[in-house]
């Protein structure tokens, strides 16, 4: 599969997704967003891959949005449409995915590349990567998820912050607040999340989907219907090959063996 703004690699069950406008620090335009887009969908769909890392190429992760290729065609360009038919589906894709998303952070993850970043399910930081919101600077709100992920995981009023200062949160502040999973340093990330992208796809994947699903959907139910949907998933996961494998192996004492089925 060959895109121009991106990189897209799948070996050993883990498909790779690498911003690659190392230039631009990995800065979104119309065509980089599609090629995102497209690459998760084809992750999606691919029955060999259980797990996908997300990462940047060059000294950042993603400094956000091409202001000057935004700026270039600005009096024709609806912001509102802009964000419906390029952004959005980025993160509904991304979150709608029911395998395991990894977001290697290797440096800055600004405005949109920020809201991205979020909306991946498991964050590991390099030492000295950050984040920044930083739409105030150019009188906007913050967009691309950004407003219903960070409040979630850090709380309104951390995120009502970093909103209004547009002030960069350093790898350390953010694993404090419950931003990121893991910070590592910035020369053992790569090593670091193979590591974690391989066991991922070694796992039970059609459990850890299901659990994506029902806690994405949880935020929007009452206790008693989260139980109920709760019951049916694991009914679907209870008879799976991979649950049946999983209660052998633990008979066995061995190593279970899952297939993602």
């Amino acid at each position: 599969m060959s895109y121009e703004t991106i990189l897209y690699e799948v070996a050993g069950g883990i498909a790779t997704i690498t911003l690659n406008r190392p230039a631009k620090l990995n800065a979104f335009n119309d065509q980089m967003i599609g090629e995102t887009t497209d690459a998760f969908k084809a992750a999606g769909r691919d029955g060999v891959v259980r797990c996908i890392v997300l990462t940047g190429a060059g000294r950042g992760f993603s400094s956000g949005q091409d202001l000057s290729d935004f700026h270039g065609r600005a009096e024709a360009v609806s912001i509102g449409e802009h964000l419906r038919h390029g952004y959005h589906r980025l993160i509904r894709q991304m979150t709608t995915l029911e395998k395991p998303i990894i977001g290697a952070i290797n440096g800055i993850a600004a405005g949109a590349g920020c809201g991205v970043a979020l909306a991946a399910d498991i964050r590991i930081a390099a030492d000295n990567a950050s984040f920044m919101l930083a739409f105030s600077r150019v009188g906007l709100i913050p967009d691309s998820g950004a407003n219903w992920f960070l409040p979630r995981l850090i709380g309104y009023a951390r995120a009502y912050e970093m909103a209004l200062t547009a002030e960069r949160v350093p790898a350390a502040q953010a694993l404090e607040w419950g931003m990121v999973n893991r910070v590592v340093p910035a020369a053992q990330l790569p090593e670091i999340t193979a590591a974690w992208a391989r066991q991922l796809a070694d796992g039970p994947t059609l459990a850890f989907g299901l659990t994506k699903r029902a806690m994405n959907r949880s935020w929007e139910m009452t206790l008693d219907e989260a139980l109920a949907y709760e019951a049916h998933l694991q009914e679907v996961t209870g008879r799976s090959a991979d649950s049946r494998e999983g209660v052998m192996a633990f008979l066995e004492k061995r190593e279970p063996r899952f297939s993602g089925k």
